[in-house]
């Protein structure tokens, strides 16, 4: 006679979306019923908003299990005759809203134009359709207070300001190039994309802290080529990177890779690209920005003769990276020298002449082929080569010659060197923000790349992203709109 084995009951809770429901399954051939509770009683009616709620911190812990990388792909270029500027496509709110962004490694916070904004720009000449953000209408967001924990930490990096009338985290900030914004922080939902190959999924949400500005300023104000916002993405506890990584949504590092062709674009990946070859420099202890140790400039294998004091690090001195600045600066004790170095390279090749105070150079073959290399040399034995195209602007033809200008900028009075996009393109960039060190390696960013991600398991992921089929951020990333020569030279330095 068969023995007969009873079924064995099981409790438990289990949650979808805030109800529980009740289920059987067969467990090891056996019947076994499974009793599911509701989180809300049925006579209580469950608010959309605590749903939401409870969703989005789930949202952030399914990320970690997705394969790809959270990413960006850039439009726009480093040429200031054209946009000047790299930017993405980011999505906020709920319903979600759709924002262009300035890519800024030199500022800590996203912020995008309220709908209340005075001097916010409402068309541009990028061809991108303007949006500003209304808190009202996302059902997702509410206003940070100043008791709030993001605004106290964002006080003691000076993101943040407490107006105490209204109880408000607010903020001011004003760029190198004297425009500025203002305006208070909202907390809501950013939509992020994973990719892998050349393959994007919206699949996950993470609730952030970002600006809602109610006026700007100076350039900010001009639409020849505005964007909605500027997107920092410095390593104070405001920005974006260091939100994620806090909430375990992403890691401490992220890397971009800026193509320097006609056709612009790029990817940014928060994450660490990994390419053979890559050198890194540790990051200067105790800034605000990513301040680097640069100790020598050399060409041609000859380290220029610039005071070692030119490039410390101070208050008011030392060398950053930022791709929110255009074209290049140099410590106004190391400029002299290194025009002169270049001038020296090649003064059997060109004819050097003068331009509105920039030295030009009128050649009628390629600069790769007469202009040398130059070597920036940082701590830890890591060289930064910078190729002719990275320091020299095309100007116009003159009788068959080409004009190139000196793309480098004076910092008149100042010992600041600042590395902006035409430096930085044509590199992967890695910002190990985690690690406190800043990688590099020159690179042609329409090749296929590897990223790596530490799980909060701590389980190392590769994958492999296709940079040369990557969607646009918007219509006009191959669109070049010229802008005139006064207005360029006005908007060239975007940060800090």
């Amino acid at each position: 006679m068969p023995a007969y084995i009873s079924a064995i009951r099981i409790s438990i809770w289990v949650i979808f979306s805030g109800v529980i429901l009740q289920a059987s399954m067969v467990l090891c051939g056996f019947p076994t019923t499974l009793n599911l509770h509701r989180a809300f009683p049925n006579n209580q009616r469950v608010e959309l908003s605590q749903l939401v709620a409870r969703d989005r911190v789930r949202h952030g812990r399914l990320l970690q299990s997705f394969n790809g990388v959270v990413g960006f792909p850039l439009s726009g270029t480093y040429d200031p005759y054209s946009v000047g500027l790299y930017y993405t496509e980011i999505k906020i709110g709920t319903p979600p809203q759709v924002f262009y962004v300035q890519i800024d490694t030199g500022s800590d916070v996203l912020w995008v134009g309220c709908n209340s904004c005075s001097g916010c720009p409402t068309s541009s000449g990028l061809q991108l359709q303007l949006n500003s953000f209304n808190p009202s209408s996302s059902s997702s967001a509410s206003t940070i207070s100043c008791s709030d924990k993001a605004c106290s930490l964002g006080t003691q990096s000076s993101d943040s300001l407490c107006d105490s009338q209204n109880n408000q985290c607010g903020y001011q900030f004003t760029y190198g190039d004297g425009s500025g914004t203002s305006g208070y922080y909202v907390s809501d939902i950013l939509h992020l994309e994973t990719v892998t190959g050349s393959s994007w999924t919206s699949n996950t949400t993470a609730t952030i802290a970002f600006g809602c500005s109610t006026q700007a300023t100076g350039d900010l104000t001009k639409s020849d080529r505005a964007v909605d916002g500027i997107f920092g993405f410095g390593q104070q506890s405001l920005s974006v990177v260091s939100q994620l990584a806090s909430q375990g949504i992403t890691p401490q590092v992220f890397s971009h890779c800026l193509r320097g062709d006609s056709t612009g674009g790029g990817i940014l990946v928060l994450g660490e690209i990994v390419e053979p070859g890559i050198v890194y420099t540790p990051l200067v202890q105790s800034q605000p920005h990513y301040n680097l140790d640069l100790q020598s400039i050399s060409i041609n294998g000859q380290t220029l003769s610039i005071d070692s004091s030119a490039f410390a690090t101070s208050t008011n001195s030392g060398t950053i990276i930022d791709s929110g600045t255009t074209l290049a600066y140099l410590a106004e004790a190391a400029y002299d020298p290194f025009v002169n170095g270049i001038t020296n390279a090649v003064s059997d090749s060109v004819n050097p002449l003068l331009s509105k105070g920039t030295q030009c150079y009128l050649i009628t073959s390629s600069v790769d082929q007469i202009f040398p290399n130059v070597s920036f040399n940082f701590a830890n034995n890591a060289s930064m080569i910078v190729t002719p195209r990275d320091y020299l602007l095309q100007q116009n033809s003159i009788g068959g010659a080409s004009l190139w200008c000196i793309a480098f900028q004076k910092t008149d009075g100042q010992e600041m060197t600042i590395l902006g996009d035409i430096v930085l393109k044509d590199k992967i960039i890695v910002y190990d923000v985690a690690h406190q060190r800043i990688g590099w390696l020159n690179y042609d960013c329409s090749s296929s790349v590897n990223v790596s991600t530490n799980s909060s398991t701590g389980t190392n992921k590769n994958t492999y992203i296709n940079t040369g089929q990557l969607p646009s951020s918007s219509s006009s990333v191959n669109t070049h709109h010229m802008i005139s020569h006064i207005a360029i030279i006005g908007a060239l330095l975007l940060l800090l």
